[in-house]
């Protein structure tokens, strides 16, 4: 009778265990899922910013319309990316391009002075930073979620559950990583 509670006992706690384990790695999906949600906003922040920042430097920056027609292509490819990689490709040139108009408009003074361009700088400045931030929570919660697919026990819960590793949203060109050469 006693070996026979013993089992029931280490069955109901070896059942809990891989409950818990299952519970766990669900817990990491959706943190990855919602994490991936909070990039969206930021990166969609960003493209409803764009086309008033382009309305807003037409009117000064008459030479530079392929630079304008370019950053609204690039806005339009973002939106249109499917997978994360696409869309960490998208908004790596997006924010090139934007770099570009920025860099440009120093050489326009009425603009530079232009209240209404300030202030779309400025929140153009703010949702960078959100978007910088929700990355690193996005890539810390994937690499969590990556972990524990990969040990030690739950590796095969998550093969027989069907879980899969989350991508990072990472620079997907070498040269960005690396330090900056400085000469004096």
């Amino acid at each position: 009778m006693t070996t026979v509670i013993l089992v029931f006992v280490l069955v109901g706690m070896f059942s809990l265990m891989l409950v818990s384990w299952y519970n766990g790695l669900v817990r990491n999906k959706n943190r990855v899922a919602e994490a991936w949600s909070g990039i969206d906003v930021q990166l969609k922040r960003r493209t409803d910013l764009i086309p008033n920042l382009v309305e807003t430097v037409k009117g000064y920056m008459e030479h530079e319309k392929s630079l304008l027609e370019n950053i609204t292509q690039l806005r339009n490819q973002s939106i249109a990316a499917d997978t994360i990689a696409k869309q960490g490709t998208a908004e790596k040139q997006l924010s090139m391009g934007l770099g570009k108009l920025f860099a440009v408009a120093e050489s326009y003074p009425e603009l530079k002075s232009n209240t209404q361009f300030l202030e779309l700088q400025k929140q153009m400045g703010t949702v960078e930073d959100e978007i910088q931030m929700a990355r690193r929570y996005y890539n810390g919660t994937v690499r969590d979620n990556n972990t524990a697919i990969e040990q030690f026990p739950t590796n095969m819960i998550a093969e027989v559950g069907g879980f899969e590793k989350a991508s990072f949203f990472e620079l997907d060109d070498p040269a960005d990583r690396e330090v900056p050469k400085v000469n004096f």
